[in-house]
């Protein structure tokens, strides 16, 4: 652990006593169910859904959590089950073979080559993430690999009720990446991405994305997702500002952007350049040296990749419902950040084609976090 992030933790844990002071009201005014946490990501911002958020901004949810289950009666404050919403537009989950595409978003990249695996490269990339994230997506469902496994045993569609925190095996589960996920990269040079895009501008270029790629269709788009990658320097939806506590979320066009798609709902991931934030957005959180320095990448696009091919419009797909829980409207990777030991802690993924920093998610059927599951057919 860096001496930053030591010391940023060092900070949020120590202000204890000034944030009982603050939030006393607020925390002994709810008797039923906790308030929303000030530090969390989503605050104020509804539709950053499965929001990561920075290593010393979880600490200070915690922190905040810790005060507010102190005044209260109920224990059901660490309920972690999911439970089915319902869908939005007929979509709950990705219940079909899940298909990435990557946006390299904005001409601040610079040139665009071709490695050796045939990965396109781009010259103002310090980390070479662009490449490794093309990697990743590809080595998903492949060598064995059950990181993947976990997300299948959740589904959608008439053969799961609204609110079943299980499924039957006639309903339609989420699909098994076994030739890995990513379809295309498209990199986006036509203009500079905004220097502090908002979600609109996102959502908007998540839908380019999907006519680029000759997806113009709702039935394309179903099992689609789509990565926006930012470039470093940039602050997409506040990322690395006074206001941005996050590394990363997800969402779909359709959540109050003001924007009509003619290609039917897509999803994408808001995903800045988390290189830029350090050890706060996981550099080096399981690999050390130059080997860790893209740790952060997997890990927390992992995260967002999950959560959508859970909960693909949110919040229609797999969420937390449990009253009183301090998880609630928590996603399955949210459950699990930032687990450095024990249980659920992230680690190195074995894929077909090398082995990827990644996070565990919640799986119902074990109760806990894990970061391999059989996969469910």
């Amino acid at each position: 652990m860096s001496t930053l992030l030591k010391r940023n933790l060092l900070i949020a844990f120590a202000s204890t006593a000034l944030l009982a002071a603050t939030l006393g009201s607020a925390v002994a005014g709810n008797t039923d169910e906790f308030a929303p946490n000030p530090y969390a990501p989503s605050y104020g911002h509804p539709y950053r859904h499965g929001a990561v958020p920075t290593q010393e901004a979880l600490a200070r949810m915690r922190q905040y959590d810790n005060l507010h289950a102190a005044s209260r009666t109920s224990t059901s404050t660490s309920g972690k089950t999911l439970s089915y919403g319902g869908g939005v537009d007929g979509i709950g989950v990705t219940s079909g073979t899940p298909h990435v595409y990557i946006v390299v978003y904005g001409s601040q990249w610079g040139t665009a080559g071709t490695d050796a695996n045939g990965n396109m490269t781009l010259s103002n990339d310090p980390v070479h993430a662009v490449p490794y994230l093309q990697n990743l997506f590809k080595g998903l469902g492949t060598g064995g690999e059950l990181w993947s496994g976990v997300m299948t045993q959740y589904c959608d569609g008439s053969g799961v009720s609204t609110g079943a925190t299980f499924c039957s095996s006639s309903a339609s589960h989420i699909g098994y990446p076994s030739n890995g996920a990513l379809v295309s990269v498209w990199y986006d040079n036509s203009a500079p991405s905004p220097s502090n895009a908002t979600g609109a501008q996102l959502a908007q270029e998540a839908v380019n994305a999907a006519q680029h790629f000759g997806n113009t269709t709702a039935a394309s788009n179903r099992y689609a997702q789509y990565i926006i990658l930012s470039p470093t320097g940039t602050h997409p939806d506040g990322f690395n500002t006074s206001t941005g506590n996050f590394c990363a979320w997800h969402d779909w066009q359709g959540d109050n952007y003001g924007i009509t798609s003619p290609v039917g709902d897509v999803a994408f991931t808001n995903m800045p350049y988390v290189y830029d934030m350090g050890t706060s957005c996981g550099e080096n959180f399981v690999n050390s040296g130059t080997q860790g320095l893209v740790d952060g990448f997997s890990i927390v696009n992992g995260h967002e990749y999950a959560e959508t091919v859970t909960d693909q419009n949110p919040a229609g797909g797999w969420t937390n419902h449990v009253k009183g829980s301090r998880n609630k409207g928590q996603e399955n990777g949210d459950e699990c950040a930032w687990i450095s030991s024990g249980q659920g802690k992230s680690q190195n993924v074995v894929m077909g084609n090398g082995s990827y920093a990644m996070q565990s998610t919640w799986s119902n059927d074990t109760n806990e976090c894990d970061i391999t599951h059989p996969i469910v057919l």
